[in-house]
């Protein structure tokens, strides 16, 4: 009995001790794999690898297992933890299973020998400059689950074969200038969890077969040229946690089954044209980020977006309405800029909030002015009868004791002394939402946006101690950045607009990569789109200076940088992009007299005196040269001029390509300036002097009115025989295009619900209340019609052609004139016996609504011998 259990006891000892053995045995594989050496032939391929990638091995006797680095001359070892790591060995030999070598200056291509590094499974090149195509032999590597070549420099298209990889998980080719089409076969890695392709220069549709990739957590396909509408299939990725689209170049609209992902915490999606939409139903209420901006979205804000857990909201630019309904302290980032929210702002809402955009919107003021604070932005956000009683919250903060011609701004620096000219500083180190009202000065400052995926939030004002004083400093900001002037004398201004990239430096190679994209507006007009500091000049660190005109009517100028989504956001970390500017000066054009230009004067007119005898035989050649002259003498014009060799290069010589149509005066042709502005060119009828009268009328009246349902006036060109009238470019074309083309051989695409009828009528009527009653110069157009009602992109009525106005004295009643107009639209009192009042305006806009309503054509209808009624017409809807 007591040997047995001694033979008990021994055979536990012996289990035990096996079961030991076979616990090391499993954990000896990872634990002893650093002491055992690199395999020869991978060794080998090392070296190749390093040579192709532009390096060269240090010491070529150290083991990389062993060190757990690469041994490489332009390795930066410190700042992203390069390493090497050989897990897996046969009992002899290691074997390298992953390779890191991020932010190490590589400048060769990408290795192909990689495929001799059988058991790899993760390579990280991430912010290098490297060069040539996406290997397509790195697609026999069946053991890869990460690939990120991120700020790389890379190009070409990606191969087809990459669809092969059948354990890849992460696939990162962001910062590269990629190009082509994503092939379909990429729908064949479903098990990645992340594909980022932002940056690049994609193009085509997203394949149908990416629906299979129902693991993805995080897709990113910003800053491309991507087309066709948003994939639904994208609703169907229920794992779906990041979804990133800025300014993809897809266009709505957006399936709602997007919205209703629920594991869906971080949705960016911007700029992206499309059919209006409501504000969607959006069901992860722990959602952190929401950004959709610049969609053309509409409603109201949702109650429930208060209650979500929401560190950053970013809705601006879009057509919401309504009231703000919100007792709570989330999010902590508002950005709400230019819509149309209305009604009062609760206080509760502005004093416990620390970053809040409500810029350009149509608030009402209520009995108390609201607290001003740096963080809380009101620039523009109250209803006013003028811009300058608007800009802030008190409109006691912006009246006027003197005039200004002149403001010079050192961006993001202190106050310097440039040639005799004070440049002030402007050294508000906030972040978030910034209203800076200079209030010694005439200008003031305003920044909105959030580094969201930087934490450090220190690329708001920069400095380079190596730049020329004027460009040691800049200021950045992540959404838009506004510098303002108030209290402008009016007339025409020069805006220079100095730039340095002085953040994407040459002393790491990696910089090259970056790209800073941004568009510049002026007076709410775009002057560039996609503007490119180191681009324009040439490099980075480099000086260059932009100079538009801007015409001042109100008192007020405004300059906004604007990030539309494009450029790189990951260089040189991640989170940082957005306009960047250097300094500002802005200047009135028209100088005040001096002792020299009076000099000059009485010289010039001493030479004209002993050359006038010349001029005589000249005179009579020239008669009908001076009395268009004489016409335009007097003129005070609130516009630009422009040269006929602008023009026509503008219009590419008057090419019937860009012709939009004929007015009553001439032709329009569409145009585009060498600054990147389109515009509407009518070229006028010179052949009689009446048009030339006709001609001045028309640039003396509109060249003083500005008003949203206007078509704005840029300026003229009077030269020789040419007569031109320069406007802003409507990029929908006139009403009657949109309402009546699907009747004739043209059609319209474009989608006119009953809400987009009645923005139209609403929007022509208070531009006829403009004319009438509100404008200082009292008009009567007297040929209101569909066709000169124009649309803009957002689908917002403007009037055009005043060319047959005439002048209504502010206590005339009546005027008898040469009858003027359209039949069919024209007042009865008109029409017969000449009496003309703006009621004739008010009996076309009656006509024009029943055509809006009804969407036939007055002119069409009443050429048919039965005739019909547009309001039986109406009422049969």
């Amino acid at each position: 009995m007591l040997m047995m259990m001694h033979m008990n006891q021994q055979m536990r000892l012996c289990l035990i001790l096996l079961l030991s053995l076979v616990t090391f045995s499993c954990f000896g594989q990872v634990t002893f794999a650093q002491l055992q050496p690199l395999h020869p032939n991978e060794a080998d391929a090392l070296r190749q690898i390093a040579t192709t990638l532009g390096a060269t091995l240090v010491d070529s006797t150290d083991d990389p297992c062993q060190s757990g680095k690469l041994s490489i001359s332009t390795a930066n070892l410190t700042k992203y933890n390069n390493s090497i790591a050989c897990n897996y060995t046969d009992g002899t030999f290691s074997y390298v299973t992953s390779l890191k070598l991020k932010s190490m200056s590589l400048q060769g291509r990408l290795p192909p020998e990689l495929i001799k590094l059988t058991f790899l499974q993760e390579i990280d090149l991430y912010q290098n400059y490297l060069s040539g195509e996406l290997p397509k032999e790195w697609a026999s590597m069946q053991h890869l689950n990460f690939i990120s070549v991120t700020a790389t420099g890379i190009s070409g298209e990606i191969p087809k074969e990459w669809g092969n990889f059948a354990n890849l998980t992460y696939l990162s080719l962001e910062a590269n200038q990629l190009s082509g089409s994503i092939p379909e076969e990429l729908g064949n890695l479903v098990s990645l969890t992340e594909l980022a392709l932002s940056s690049n220069q994609f193009v085509g549709s997203l394949p149908k077969t990416l629906a299979n990739l129902a693991n993805l957590t995080d897709f990113r396909i910003s800053d491309n040229n991507f087309n066709g509408t948003v994939p639904e299939f994208i609703g169907r990725w229920s794992k779906l946690q990041r979804l990133e689209m800025y300014s993809s170049g897809l266009e709505g609209p957006i399936n709602p089954t997007i919205f209703a992902l629920g594991s869906l915490n971080d949705l960016r999606i911007s700029d992206m044209i499309g059919p209006k939409f409501d504000f969607p139903k959006l069901i992860n209420k722990n959602m952190e980020h929401l950004v959709l901006r610049n969609l053309n979205m509409s409603g109201s804000i949702p109650t429930y977006i208060w209650d979500m857990e929401l560190k950053m909201l970013d809705l601006t630019f879009n057509n919401l309405k309504g009231e703000i309904n919100s007792n709570t302290t989330s999010p902590t980032y508002i950005f709400l800029s230019g819509n149309m929210l209305n009604g009062t702002i609760p206080d509760s809402f502005l004093s416990t909030r620390k970053n809040l955009d409500l810029s350009y919107n149509n608030f009402t003021l209520s009995t108390n002015c609201p607290e001003s604070r740096s963080n809380v932005n009101l620039y523009r956000s109250f209803t006013s009868k003028n811009k300058m009683s608007g800009l802030f919250s008190c409109p006691s903060t912006t009246n006027c004791s003197n005039y200004f011609r002149s403001f010079h701004i050192n961006c993001g620096g202190k106050d310097v002394l440039i040639k005799q000219t004070t440049y002030e500083g402007d050294r508000n180190d906030g972040n978030g939402a910034i209203l800076d009202y200079n209030g010694k000065s005439n200008w003031g400052m305003i920044s909105a946006g959030d580094f969201m995926d930087h934490n450090e939030n220190d690329g708001y004002t920069l400095s380079a101690d190596t730049q020329p004083e004027l460009y040691s400093t800049a200021r950045g900001s992540p959404l838009f950045l506004t510098y303002y002037g108030y209290c402008l004398e009016n007339g025409n201004y020069k805006v220079s607009l100095h730039f340095a990239e002085i953040k994407f430096r040459d002393e790491e190679p990696y910089n090259r990569v970056g790209r800073r994209v941004f568009d510049i507006y002026i007076q709410g007009i775009l002057r560039w789109k996609d503007f490119n500091i180191k681009e324009q000049a040439n490099g980075t660190g480099k000086a260059i200076i932009r100079t538009f005109n801007a015409i001042v009517t109100e008192n007020t100028l405004d300059i906004r940088l604007y990030w539309a989504g494009k450029g790189t956001t990951c260089i040189p970390y991640r989170g940082y992009y957005g306009p960047l500017i250097s300094a500002i000066s802005v200047s009135h054009e028209a100088k005040k007299p001096s002792i020299i230009y009076i000099v000059v004067g009485v010289v010039g007119l001493v030479l004209c005196l002993i050359f006038s005898i010349i001029v005589f035989f000249f005179w009579r050649r020239n008669s009908k040269h001076k009395r268009r002259r004489r016409d335009l003498k007097g003129l005070d014009l609130l516009t630009g001029t422009f040269t006929f060799r602008q023009l026509k290069a503008a219009t590419d010589n008057f090419d019937s390509a860009n012709k939009l149509g004929e007015g009553g005066f001439g032709s329009v042709y569409k145009g585009q300036l060498s600054d990147g502005t389109v515009i509407a060119v009518k070229q006028l009828s010179s052949k009689s002097r009446q048009g030339n009268r006709e001609f001045v009328n028309e640039i003396g009246m509109i060249s003083g009115l500005q008003h949203p349902n206007l078509v704005k006036l840029y300026g003229c060109c009077v030269e020789g025989s040419q007569l031109l009238l320069v406007y802003e470019y409507m990029e929908n074309n006139c009403l009657a295009h949109a309402l009546f083309c699907k009747q004739g051989l043209e059609t319209s695409t474009l989608k006119l619900d009953w809400e987009t009828r009645q923005k139209i009528c609403v929007g022509i009527a208070r531009g006829l209340a403009f004319l009438h009653e509100e404008s200082t110069i009292k008009i009567v157009h007297r040929d209101i019609k569909a066709t000169n009602v124009l649309l803009d992109r957002q689908l917002n009525a403007k009037i055009s052609d005043f060319g047959l106005a005439k002048l209504k004295e502010e206590d005339d009643t009546h005027i008898s004139t040469r009858v003027a107009g359209t039949v069919g639209y024209m007042a009865p009192e008109y029409a017969l016996w000449g009496h003309l009042t703006e009621k004739a305006d008010v009996y076309s806009f009656g006509v024009l609504a029943l055509e809006i309503a009804s969407g036939r054509n007055n002119a069409n209808s009443r050429a048919k011998k039965e005739g019909v009624c547009l309001l039986e017409v109406i009422l049969q809807f």
